[in-house]
């Protein structure tokens, strides 16, 4: 059994609920201040990263080695779109690791649930009560009509809408949808093996790296990987604007009425249809979001860059905290989607960041893994 998706939850019984869609430290309080966790601090020695790949150890198939090496992370000076989030940029340094090129794809996760019989979130019934314990105190029992195993899917509108921060007008919680149904009831991945899955919760990104010995990225490790060798650039591929519909499976038209396809695709897109970044990575633009394993916290880019202290291999918050919603419990995505619009979010930047509950699953939300040189070693050992 399963606890319901906040998401969900919030998308029946909070309709005015809006919204554009790690360790060391205290709770946050109701006035939002929290001890972020505490970098390692470089003061009067050298910090020593690993940035070159060990002689001897080998990427794993489908795997590129990303450099280790210090850059800012966050919003760049000339990036206009930056929300408060993705501000002040603050300096951090990570030690190179294995990334994934692309995506995980309907193949790579079906690998997976035929060796393990694994169940994914939006597969399993739900369970009152242990909803009950994600929502405020004397919140209604939703109707039995609607709580049955689900995820959200996505539904264009037939006219513009005004209010840009109201999710409800274009998501609805799709009984039925989920990692083989992306869609919903009737949709299939048959012959869309290629495609990166969706509809995963954190739960499930977790098992999967759990099965196939990997993990998730950090934060930071994911931004290094999207930067690549472009420190100072918005986009994977520079500052290019007009470049987007070459580079990037994103939104372009009028959000959320019209899709123009200038890109090439309504929704989700085969991996590696775009150019790769400078490091190999596909996809770290567009197409889905993509699980990093950092908590959420509105303050924390404030209280790293207030330390004023290089953050080695940082991890995110000790505790999550949303100022916008304080019972949320949610970690940090990347990437953006094909959702992504300039007018909406505008995600596809490399800076862009966004807060998702754990076992929320949506048709535009998947993940990649990482790897350590211990971990392949590991593998490699087995």
């Amino acid at each position: 059994m399963r606890s319901i998706t906040r998401t969900m939850a919030f998308f029946f019984i909070f309709p005015f609920l809006m919204g554009c869609k790690g360790e060391g430290g205290k709770k946050a309080t109701d006035s939002g201040v929290s001890t972020q966790v505490q970098p390692k601090e470089a003061q009067s020695k050298k910090v020593e990263i690993l940035k070159e790949k060990p002689q001897g150890v080998e990427a794993p198939e489908g795997m590129v080695w990303i450099p280790g090496r210090e850059f800012m992370q966050g919003a760049v000076h000339q990036d206009k779109m930056a929300m408060g989030h993705e501000k002040p940029a603050h300096r951090v340094a990570v030690d190179g690791f294995f990334m994934d090129v692309n995506e995980v794809t309907n193949a790579d996760f079906r690998k997976f649930v035929d060796a393990t019989d694994y169940v994914t979130v939006a597969e399993r019934e739900i369970d009152w009560e242990e909803m009950k314990k994600q929502l405020p105190e004397g919140t209604p029992k939703p109707p039995d009509s609607i709580m049955q195993p689900g995820s959200l899917t996505f539904k264009k509108t037939k006219t513009p809408v005004p209010n840009l921060y109201d999710f409800s007008q274009w998501w609805r919680w799709t009984i039925g949808a989920n990692w083989k149904h992306p869609n919903g009831p009737g949709s299939s991945i048959k012959g869309l093996d290629n495609h990166p899955v969706v509809h995963i919760s954190y739960e499930d990104a977790l098992a999967y790296c759990d099965w196939a010995g990997r993990r998730l990225p950090s934060e930071a490790e994911w931004e290094l990987a999207a930067r690549a060798n472009r420190d100072g650039a918005i986009f994977v591929w520079g500052d290019d604007l007009s470049m987007l519909s070459q580079m990037a499976n994103s939104w372009e038209g009028e959000f959320p009425v019209t899709n123009t396809q200038v890109d090439g695709f309504e929704r989700r897109a085969p991996v590696r249809s775009y150019q790769a970044n400078d490091l190999g990575l596909y996809d770290m633009a567009g197409n889905v979001w993509e699980w990093t394993s950092d908590w959420y916290n509105s303050n924390y880019y404030k209280e790293m860059a207030s330390s004023n202290q290089l953050a080695v291999n940082p991890i995110g918050p000790r505790t999550p905290f949303n100022e916008r919603d304080r019972y949320a419990k949610e970690r940090v995505i990347k990437g953006g989607s094909f959702l992504c619009s300039e007018s909406y979010c505008a995600s596809y930047r490399i800076s862009a960041r966004m807060a998702t509950s754990l076992d929320s699953a949506q048709e535009h939300l998947g993940f990649r893994t990482v790897a350590t040189v211990d971990m392949v070693q590991r593998e490699t050992n087995k």
